[in-house]
């Protein structure tokens, strides 16, 4: 079993110099040979997600929510190349994802897993195919009327007090992330619409803005008080935003100030993610808001996994519409930085950073898998850095992921003089991915 453990920085040095050490430690029982750790090295904040767009979510493709797990982190990625002029060509994966997504549309203008073959659309999985094909028209076409219908499907769903029912079922729930009741899935509805620049004014988005003022007072949690803070900034409603986000540092240090410092839960990634993106998307910008989010950027670079991804599906394409907003304002052309690598077994690595190798992706094999190293940035730009430390174990003795069971039998066929031989093969399979699978 193939293991990775990845430990991640963003160092910005800003003309002086930043260090961070790591322990790299191995378990005691690990598959001899197997051990190997690497340095990488990138000067752009998305780059390592960019060097890894087949590999961001490892998980099954072929049903209309996976396909778009694999769609939207492609507009987030071009977005920002665009916005800093990288951008030499549109991807060809949106083409496609877009090509695959219609196949699970019904004739209603909504999306589900399986297409018509489910009993109804799902109203997240509409919500989320209408944002991310409004995203994708500047790089591709598509069709308004897909878009539109979509829109006009989820209006359908709407109930007198302005909220969104929850229609249809999921192949994969953990699929929304933390959206799991009337309130949150209203959010995020309207956030969708207000990311396609529906005016306020427009009776679907003001009846469901309306629901959500009425729930601010008596949001309990985190995720939902991100989540609103975003979708009232997008809204332009300062009163209810700066309220917002009070209670969102209020909660932060209450409730899951504990679990951000502990470990990579897919709602705290989602949860910082939606507020990076509210602080960002008010206007002007100030330096206060500035610096919260650069502390929150921090925080999301130290949970990405190896391939620049996150823990889950939903967090992750969050995650990377926020970290591509946050590049975008941050980015600087005439950055030039260095860095250094020691352990303390005598190793040294040295790499230099400017806008001519900023996306260039510089990795070098580590000889000493066991002790401490030091890594060093100086310069006056950014620096993505990650020591990643990879080891298979053996599994444990009980551990079975099928069952096969072969029965051969033998026929004569005296029509044709011929011997058939018939081979029936029976698998159970006793182990599914955490992350589920859309494959019979």
């Amino acid at each position: 079993m193939r293991k990775t453990i990845s430990h991640n920085w963003l160092l910005c040095p800003k003309g002086s110099i930043v260090k961070e050490e790591v322990q790299l430690q191995l378990p005691e029982v690990i598959v001899e040979g197997s051990a190997r750790a690497s340095i990488s090295v990138l000067g752009d904040l998305l780059g390592r997600a960019l060097q890894n767009l087949d590999s961001l979510l490892v998980m099954a493709y072929g049903c209309g929510e996976q396909n778009m797990v694999q769609f939207a982190p492609n507009i987030y990625i071009l977005k920002y190349l665009e916005s800093t002029g990288q951008l030499t060509q549109a991807s060809e994966y949106l083409m496609s994802g877009y090509q695959q997504e219609l196949n699970y549309m019904h004739n209603d203008g909504s999306y589900s897993a399986f297409g018509k073959s489910d009993s109804s659309g799902n109203t997240w999985l509409t919500a989320f195919v209408m944002k991310s094909f409004g995203g994708a028209q500047s790089y591709i076409f598509i069709d308004p009327s897909n878009i539109q219908s979509a829109k006009a499907w989820l209006e359908a769903r709407q109930e007198n007090n302005g909220c969104f029912q929850s229609v249809g079922k999921l192949f994969n729930n953990r699929m929304k992330g933390g959206v799991s009741d009337e309130v949150t899935l209203t959010a995020y509805i309207a956030a969708a619409m207000l990311e396609l620049n529906t005016s306020v004014s427009e009776p679907v988005l003001n009846s469901s803005l309306s629901c959500l003022r009425a729930a601010v007072h008596n949001l309990t949690n985190t995720y939902a008080a991100a989540l609103l803070t975003y979708t009232f900034t997008l809204a332009g409603e300062e009163d209810t935003r700066a309220s917002l986000l009070a209670k969102v540092d209020v909660l932060d240090t209450t409730e899951v100030s504990v679990l951000l410092c502990i470990l990579a839960d897919s709602l705290s990634v989602e949860m910082n993610s939606y507020t990076l993106l509210a602080l960002l998307s008010h206007q002007p910008l100030s330096s206060s808001d500035l610096g919260h989010a650069s502390r929150i950027v921090s925080w999301l670079i130290k949970h990405q996994n190896h391939y620049g991804g996150f823990s889950s599906t939903q967090d992750t394409v969050v995650a990377l519409q926020a970290l591509s907003l946050y590049g975008a304002v941050a980015f600087n052309k005439e950055s030039l930085s260095s860095v250094t690598v020691r352990s303390t077994g005598g190793e040294h690595h040295h790499f230099t950073l400017d806008q001519s190798n900023s996306l260039l992706y510089q990795e070098k094999d580590l000889q000493d898998l066991l002790g401490v190293y030091s890594v060093e940035a100086e310069g006056t730009g950014c620096a993505s850095i990650q020591i990643a430390l990879h080891y298979n174990i053996p599994p444990p003795a009980d551990f079975v992921n099928f069952h096969l069971t072969l029965k051969v039998y033998r026929q004569y066929n005296t029509s044709s003089q011929n011997r058939d031989l018939r081979l029936f093969a029976n698998v159970t399979y006793f182990h599914i991915s955490p992350h589920g699978s859309c494959a019979g």
